[in-house]
Protein backbone atom coordinates (compact mmCIF):
# COMPACT_ATOMS: atom_id res chain seq x y z
CA UNK A 1 0.00 0.00 0.00
CA UNK A 2 1.30 3.49 -0.92
CA UNK A 3 2.26 5.74 1.93
CA UNK A 4 0.47 9.05 2.23
CA UNK A 5 3.70 10.82 1.35
CA UNK A 6 3.90 8.95 -2.00
CA UNK A 7 0.18 8.97 -2.75
CA UNK A 8 -0.40 12.70 -2.45
CA UNK A 9 1.88 13.76 -5.36
CA UNK A 10 0.23 11.16 -7.60
CA UNK A 11 -3.22 12.42 -6.62
CA UNK A 12 -2.27 16.06 -7.24
CA UNK A 13 -0.79 15.18 -10.63
CA UNK A 14 -4.02 13.41 -11.59
CA UNK A 15 -6.14 16.38 -10.52
CA UNK A 16 -3.96 18.70 -12.58
CA UNK A 17 -4.80 16.85 -15.80
CA UNK A 18 -7.21 18.70 -18.14
CA UNK A 19 -10.85 17.66 -17.89
CA UNK A 20 -10.83 16.89 -21.60
CA UNK A 21 -7.93 15.22 -23.34
CA UNK A 22 -8.19 15.57 -27.09
CA UNK A 23 -7.74 12.24 -28.88
CA UNK A 24 -4.72 12.17 -31.15
CA UNK A 25 -4.60 10.67 -34.64
CA UNK A 26 -1.75 8.78 -36.26
CA UNK A 27 -2.63 9.69 -39.86
CA UNK A 28 -4.36 12.46 -41.79
CA UNK A 29 -8.18 12.51 -41.69
CA UNK A 30 -10.85 14.69 -43.32
CA UNK A 31 -14.18 15.23 -41.55
CA UNK A 32 -17.05 16.97 -43.36
CA UNK A 33 -19.69 18.77 -41.26
CA UNK A 34 -23.07 20.15 -42.28
CA UNK A 35 -22.81 23.84 -41.40
CA UNK A 36 -25.96 24.96 -43.19
CA UNK A 37 -27.59 25.58 -46.54
CA UNK A 38 -28.61 28.68 -48.46
CA UNK A 39 -31.75 28.78 -50.63
CA UNK A 40 -31.97 31.31 -53.49
CA UNK A 41 -35.07 32.47 -55.37
CA UNK A 42 -32.82 33.16 -58.37
CA UNK A 43 -29.35 31.68 -59.00
CA UNK A 44 -28.71 34.00 -61.93
CA UNK A 45 -25.77 35.76 -60.28
CA UNK A 46 -23.81 32.48 -60.13
CA UNK A 47 -23.03 32.58 -63.83
CA UNK A 48 -22.09 35.75 -65.68
CA UNK A 49 -23.13 34.15 -68.98
CA UNK A 50 -26.80 33.63 -68.14
CA UNK A 51 -27.18 29.87 -67.66
CA UNK A 52 -29.02 30.19 -64.31
CA UNK A 53 -31.12 33.27 -64.91
CA UNK A 54 -34.47 32.94 -63.15
CA UNK A 55 -33.72 29.49 -61.71
CA UNK A 56 -34.19 28.87 -57.98
CA UNK A 57 -31.66 26.70 -56.20
CA UNK A 58 -29.80 25.72 -53.06
CA UNK A 59 -26.13 25.76 -52.07
CA UNK A 60 -24.60 23.78 -49.22
CA UNK A 61 -22.33 25.47 -46.65
CA UNK A 62 -20.08 22.81 -45.10
CA UNK A 63 -17.21 23.07 -42.63
CA UNK A 64 -14.24 20.73 -42.67
CA UNK A 65 -12.02 19.46 -39.88
CA UNK A 66 -8.62 18.23 -40.96
CA UNK A 67 -6.96 16.11 -38.26
CA UNK A 68 -3.20 15.66 -38.54
CA UNK A 69 -0.80 14.05 -36.04
CA UNK A 70 0.62 17.54 -35.42
CA UNK A 71 -2.73 19.23 -34.85
CA UNK A 72 -6.18 20.11 -36.19
CA UNK A 73 -7.24 22.62 -38.83
CA UNK A 74 -10.77 23.93 -39.37
CA UNK A 75 -11.35 24.90 -42.99
CA UNK A 76 -14.26 27.34 -43.40
CA UNK A 77 -16.75 28.05 -40.62
CA UNK A 78 -20.21 27.82 -42.19
CA UNK A 79 -23.28 29.96 -41.62
CA UNK A 80 -23.12 30.20 -37.82
CA UNK A 81 -24.59 28.08 -35.03
CA UNK A 82 -26.83 30.95 -33.90
CA UNK A 83 -29.03 30.37 -36.98
CA UNK A 84 -29.90 26.90 -35.64
CA UNK A 85 -32.08 28.63 -33.02
CA UNK A 86 -34.40 29.77 -35.84
CA UNK A 87 -35.84 26.60 -37.46
CA UNK A 88 -37.43 28.61 -40.25
CA UNK A 89 -34.08 30.09 -41.18
CA UNK A 90 -33.00 33.70 -41.55
CA UNK A 91 -32.99 36.01 -44.55
CA UNK A 92 -29.72 37.94 -44.90
CA UNK A 93 -31.13 39.74 -47.93
CA UNK A 94 -34.26 39.57 -50.14
CA UNK A 95 -34.55 36.36 -52.13
CA UNK A 96 -32.08 34.46 -49.92
CA UNK A 97 -32.76 32.26 -46.89
CA UNK A 98 -30.16 30.51 -44.70
CA UNK A 99 -30.80 27.39 -42.59
CA UNK A 100 -28.69 25.53 -40.01
CA UNK A 101 -29.98 22.14 -38.82
CA UNK A 102 -26.94 20.99 -36.83
CA UNK A 103 -24.51 23.15 -34.87
CA UNK A 104 -20.82 22.90 -35.64
CA UNK A 105 -20.11 22.67 -31.91
CA UNK A 106 -22.21 19.50 -31.57
CA UNK A 107 -20.60 17.94 -34.63
CA UNK A 108 -17.11 18.62 -33.33
CA UNK A 109 -18.01 17.10 -29.97
CA UNK A 110 -19.31 13.98 -31.73
CA UNK A 111 -15.77 13.32 -33.01
CA UNK A 112 -14.17 14.16 -29.66
CA UNK A 113 -12.96 17.69 -30.39
CA UNK A 114 -13.82 21.04 -28.82
CA UNK A 115 -13.38 24.42 -30.50
CA UNK A 116 -10.72 25.24 -27.90
CA UNK A 117 -8.70 22.19 -29.01
CA UNK A 118 -8.37 23.27 -32.65
CA UNK A 119 -4.88 24.60 -33.38
CA UNK A 120 -5.54 26.29 -36.74
CA UNK A 121 -8.40 27.92 -38.61
CA UNK A 122 -8.31 29.01 -42.25
CA UNK A 123 -10.85 30.21 -44.79
CA UNK A 124 -11.27 29.91 -48.51
CA UNK A 125 -12.40 33.55 -48.29
CA UNK A 126 -14.28 35.91 -46.00
CA UNK A 127 -17.84 35.80 -47.39
CA UNK A 128 -20.45 35.54 -44.63
CA UNK A 129 -21.42 31.95 -45.44
CA UNK A 130 -17.86 30.74 -44.76
CA UNK A 131 -17.17 32.64 -41.51
CA UNK A 132 -20.27 32.25 -39.32
CA UNK A 133 -18.57 30.29 -36.52
CA UNK A 134 -15.11 31.82 -36.82
CA UNK A 135 -15.10 33.68 -33.51
CA UNK A 136 -15.57 30.41 -31.60
CA UNK A 137 -11.95 29.62 -32.54
CA UNK A 138 -10.31 32.71 -31.05
CA UNK A 139 -7.66 30.54 -29.39
CA UNK A 140 -6.48 29.01 -32.67
CA UNK A 141 -3.80 30.35 -35.00
CA UNK A 142 -5.58 32.08 -37.88
CA UNK A 143 -3.98 31.37 -41.27
CA UNK A 144 -5.25 34.25 -43.39
CA UNK A 145 -4.65 35.45 -46.93
CA UNK A 146 -2.94 38.83 -46.73
CA UNK A 147 -4.99 40.10 -49.67
CA UNK A 148 -8.21 38.99 -48.01
CA UNK A 149 -7.28 40.83 -44.80
CA UNK A 150 -6.32 43.95 -46.74
CA UNK A 151 -9.71 43.92 -48.46
CA UNK A 152 -11.50 43.38 -45.13
CA UNK A 153 -9.73 46.35 -43.57
CA UNK A 154 -10.09 48.62 -46.61
CA UNK A 155 -12.84 50.94 -47.78
CA UNK A 156 -15.41 50.30 -49.01
CA UNK A 157 -16.04 47.02 -47.19
CA UNK A 158 -16.10 43.96 -49.47
CA UNK A 159 -19.50 42.80 -50.69
CA UNK A 160 -21.02 39.78 -48.88
CA UNK A 161 -18.60 40.04 -45.94
CA UNK A 162 -19.93 40.28 -42.37
CA UNK A 163 -17.01 41.83 -40.50
CA UNK A 164 -18.44 40.93 -37.08
CA UNK A 165 -18.05 37.24 -37.96
CA UNK A 166 -14.29 37.77 -37.98
CA UNK A 167 -13.80 40.16 -35.06
CA UNK A 168 -11.76 37.61 -33.05
CA UNK A 169 -8.86 37.74 -35.50
CA UNK A 170 -7.84 41.12 -34.07
CA UNK A 171 -6.87 39.45 -30.79
CA UNK A 172 -5.91 36.01 -32.15
CA UNK A 173 -2.52 34.83 -33.30
CA UNK A 174 -2.51 35.52 -37.05
CA UNK A 175 -0.15 34.26 -39.74
CA UNK A 176 -0.59 36.00 -43.10
CA UNK A 177 -0.27 34.02 -46.34
CA UNK A 178 1.01 35.61 -49.55
CA UNK A 179 1.39 32.59 -51.82
CA UNK A 180 0.82 28.93 -50.78
CA UNK A 181 1.16 27.56 -47.25
CA UNK A 182 2.24 24.08 -46.16
CA UNK A 183 0.32 23.93 -42.87
CA UNK A 184 2.16 21.07 -41.13
CA UNK A 185 5.42 21.12 -43.06
CA UNK A 186 5.10 17.69 -44.66
CA UNK A 187 3.15 18.51 -47.84
CA UNK A 188 0.00 16.72 -46.72
CA UNK A 189 -2.11 19.85 -46.05
CA UNK A 190 -1.53 22.85 -48.30
CA UNK A 191 -3.46 26.08 -48.67
CA UNK A 192 -3.17 27.13 -52.32
CA UNK A 193 -3.57 30.62 -53.70
CA UNK A 194 -6.62 30.71 -55.97
CA UNK A 195 -7.49 34.40 -56.28
CA UNK A 196 -10.40 35.70 -58.29
CA UNK A 197 -13.65 34.95 -56.54
CA UNK A 198 -12.37 37.42 -53.96
CA UNK A 199 -9.05 39.25 -53.80
CA UNK A 200 -7.43 36.59 -51.61
CA UNK A 201 -9.44 33.44 -52.31
CA UNK A 202 -7.77 30.10 -51.51
CA UNK A 203 -8.40 26.36 -51.89
CA UNK A 204 -7.19 23.51 -49.67
CA UNK A 205 -5.25 20.54 -51.04
CA UNK A 206 -4.89 17.34 -48.99
CA UNK A 207 -2.76 14.28 -49.66
CA UNK A 208 -4.62 11.57 -47.76
CA UNK A 209 -2.91 8.19 -47.14
CA UNK A 210 -5.69 6.14 -48.81
CA UNK A 211 -7.85 8.57 -50.80
CA UNK A 212 -4.92 10.43 -52.33
CA UNK A 213 -5.19 14.04 -53.43
CA UNK A 214 -8.38 15.87 -52.49
CA UNK A 215 -8.99 19.58 -53.16
CA UNK A 216 -11.66 21.52 -51.28
CA UNK A 217 -12.85 24.14 -53.73
CA UNK A 218 -13.95 27.06 -51.57
CA UNK A 219 -15.92 29.16 -54.05
CA UNK A 220 -13.63 28.64 -57.03
CA UNK A 221 -16.53 26.55 -58.33
CA UNK A 222 -20.08 26.66 -56.91
CA UNK A 223 -21.57 23.70 -58.77
CA UNK A 224 -20.38 20.67 -60.69
CA UNK A 225 -21.72 22.34 -63.84
CA UNK A 226 -19.62 25.45 -63.17
CA UNK A 227 -16.55 23.23 -62.95
CA UNK A 228 -17.36 21.31 -66.12
CA UNK A 229 -18.37 24.35 -68.17
CA UNK A 230 -16.00 26.98 -66.78
CA UNK A 231 -18.81 29.20 -65.50
CA UNK A 232 -18.29 31.78 -62.79
CA UNK A 233 -20.38 34.24 -60.78
CA UNK A 234 -21.04 37.72 -62.06
CA UNK A 235 -19.93 39.12 -58.69
CA UNK A 236 -16.39 37.69 -58.74
CA UNK A 237 -13.58 40.10 -57.88
CA UNK A 238 -11.63 39.30 -61.06
CA UNK A 239 -12.67 37.20 -64.04
CA UNK A 240 -9.08 36.93 -65.24
CA UNK A 241 -7.66 35.80 -61.92
CA UNK A 242 -10.51 33.31 -61.53
CA UNK A 243 -9.73 31.74 -64.90
CA UNK A 244 -6.07 31.43 -63.92
CA UNK A 245 -7.00 29.75 -60.62
CA UNK A 246 -9.40 27.39 -62.40
CA UNK A 247 -6.65 26.38 -64.82
CA UNK A 248 -4.19 25.73 -62.00
CA UNK A 249 -6.59 23.54 -60.03
CA UNK A 250 -7.59 21.58 -63.14
CA UNK A 251 -3.91 20.87 -63.88
CA UNK A 252 -3.21 19.74 -60.32
CA UNK A 253 -6.23 17.42 -60.39
CA UNK A 254 -5.08 15.97 -63.71
CA UNK A 255 -1.46 15.49 -62.62
CA UNK A 256 -2.36 13.89 -59.28
CA UNK A 257 -5.50 12.01 -60.40
CA UNK A 258 -7.11 13.98 -57.60
CA UNK A 259 -10.65 14.43 -56.37
CA UNK A 260 -12.35 17.83 -56.32
CA UNK A 261 -14.93 18.50 -53.61
CA UNK A 262 -17.12 21.41 -54.68
CA UNK A 263 -18.11 22.78 -51.32
CA UNK A 264 -21.38 24.44 -52.34
CA UNK A 265 -22.61 21.42 -54.34
CA UNK A 266 -24.62 19.10 -52.09
CA UNK A 267 -23.85 16.15 -54.37
CA UNK A 268 -20.11 16.45 -53.71
CA UNK A 269 -20.51 16.97 -49.97
CA UNK A 270 -22.95 14.07 -49.59
CA UNK A 271 -20.49 11.77 -51.37
CA UNK A 272 -18.04 12.20 -48.46
CA UNK A 273 -18.29 10.00 -45.35
CA UNK A 274 -20.79 11.35 -42.86
CA UNK A 275 -19.22 12.33 -39.55
CA UNK A 276 -18.17 10.76 -37.28
CA UNK A 277 -16.96 8.86 -40.33
CA UNK A 278 -14.02 10.39 -42.19
CA UNK A 279 -11.96 10.22 -45.36
CA UNK A 280 -8.39 9.05 -44.91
Amino acid sequence: MLSLRLALPILFAFLALPAHAEPKVDALRLYAFDCGRVVFDDLGAFSDTGEYDGQPGELSAPCFLIRHPKGDLLWDAGLGDRIAATPGGVSPRPGVRAFVAHTLQSQLEAVGVRAADVEYIAFSHFHWDHTGNANAFAGATWLLSRREVQALEGQPAPVSVTADNLSAYKQAKVELIDLDRDVFGDGSVRILRANGHTAGHQVLMLRLPKAGTVILSGDLFHTRENFEQGRMPAFNYSRGETLGAMDRVRRILSNTHGRLVIQHDRRDVDALPKAPGYLD
